[in-house]
């Protein structure tokens, strides 16, 4: 009989290769994990990108693999300032922990729903979000059985709930230091691989360069250092870099503001996000999606397209008009898109379009999206050649001066579209003016 294979290699476009040993192919191997090859990464992005039909499996997959790539970097003791070195554990523990991130990177994203974030803030009951189902999943009966049980070396499903979710998002968890550093690695506002992966990966799918940036380099200068700065030289440890990876972090950021710009938030991607929440909310039994474990990951992108096929040749059904306008591409299409002139004018100008054109077509026929990329922090330690941590924020005035993408869209029904546009041109000033009390 012969040896059993102990490591495993997975070709990836972004990474090349992924390596895994059996105990963690049990893991990959898990239903759970594998529901996320039919879980589109972007949605229906596709419509207008028609490369980017990835999945959050080869992201997850991503995620650990430069996740690993980060811990073994900051691990190196050269990479531990002097005042940070009391948190990482002794070198024997380090193995644990190394596959704990390993594990949290590959489960991170278990709780997606279809279509990922599309319908997240609406198709889900209150105070709930993926994390929220990603925790449950990690630690639910299923996962232990299939994968928790199986490990040589056994892990504690609570540590990789927190790297996987950070403190923000783990709930009835506390963190000490070295596991808030590595949750950091995941998700963190600055270095986290979970950014650093989808940018990489949605920029070369969507056949665009804006999201590539040279994380060799910036993986390759990161470090633990104290806060450090301005305020009082905080000894609180966390993620920084040296001075020489400093235009690779502004790189990164850089990256993040023109896909949010030029990918995400384009207006005909943004309207397929709205359709499908439509068509949602009229397919699903009870207008949102189950929170019980096994129910929630019964459904997947392909139970809602063939849904979607169905309500199409289905007039009487209320996702009939919706199930359409995707399938068709009959979206709605950009009647007004917010600009500083009528800004300076009207702060809420974009919505004062939409319910003026509200009134003039009916309700039914315009749809309103309004967008603001989440910000966070860009502030970092960074060490000097003279050994010094200083912030980066006064080091780079690309970093303290980032913008923020920020969108505000009126759609109309495309047939109607013409006569919108000559109906905005000639009452834009006094749909504006007029809420102002201007007219």
């Amino acid at each position: 009989m012969g040896k059993k294979k102990e490591q495993h290699e997975i070709r990836d476009p972004v990474h090349v290769f992924i390596h895994m040993d059996t105990d963690e192919r049990y893991v990959l191997d898990c239903p759970e994990v594998q529901r996320l090859r039919h879980i589109h990464q972007l949605a229906l992005t596709y419509l207008v990108y028609p490369g980017a039909t990835h999945r959050r499996f080869e992201h997850s997959l991503g995620v650990m693999e430069l996740a690993t790539r980060v811990f073994d970097v900051i691990t190196a003791p050269n990479n531990i300032h002097d005042k940070a070195r009391h948190i990482v554990p002794p070198d024997d523990q380090l193995r644990y922990w190394r596959r704990v991130l390993r594990m949290a990177g590959l489960c991170h994203d278990l709780g997606h729903l279809p279509f990922s974030h599309a319908a997240e803030k609406t198709l889900l009951p209150k105070d709930w979000d993926h994390e929220r189902m990603t925790q449950d999943i990690i630690g639910s009966d299923g996962m232990k059985r299939c994968a928790w049980d199986k490990l040589t070396i056994p892990l504690k499903i609570d540590d990789i709930i927190k790297v996987a979710l950070g403190p923000r998002n783990a709930r009835g968890l506390t963190f000490n230091e070295w596991e808030t550093i590595l949750s950091e690695i995941i998700s963190g506002d600055v270095f986290g691989v979970d950014r650093m992966d989808y940018l990489l990966r949605d920029s070369l799918h969507t056949g665009v360069g804006y999201g590539r940036f040279d994380h060799y380099r910036l993986i390759d200068t990161l470090c633990i250092l104290p806060k450090g700065g301005s305020e009082g030289d905080s000894e609180e440890p966390m993620l920084g870099l040296d001075a020489g990876g400093l235009r690779s972090a502004e790189a990164l950021l850089w990256a993040r503001y023109f896909m949010f710009s030029q990918v995400y938030c384009h207006p005909i991607r943004r309207v397929y996000d709205i359709h499908l929440r439509d068509f949602l909310e009229n397919w699903l039994p009870d207008r949102l999606f189950p929170t019980d474990v096994e129910k929630y990951l019964a459904v997947t992108d392909n139970d809602v397209i063939v849904g979607m096929n169905k309500a199409a040749l289905e007039p009487s059904k209320p996702a009939h008009i919706h199930a359409k306008r995707i399938l068709e591409r009959k979206h709605f299409g950009l009647l007004y898109e917010a600009n500083p002139a009528d800004q300076d004018i009207n702060l809420n100008a974009a919505e004062q379009v939409y319910k003026a054109a509200c009134t003039e077509f009916g309700p039914d026929q315009v749809r309103r999206d309004s967008y603001t990329q989440k910000g966070g922090s860009q502030s970092f330690p960074v060490r000097l050649k003279d050994g010094r941590i200083a912030q980066s924020v006064e080091l780079s005035d690309t970093l303290a001066k980032m913008p923020v993408v920020a969108v505000d869209y009126v759609f109309l029904d495309k047939d109607r579209l013409p006569t919108a546009e000559k109906w905005l041109d000639q009452k834009r000033n006094q749909i504006i003016a007029a809420q102002k009390g201007l007219d």
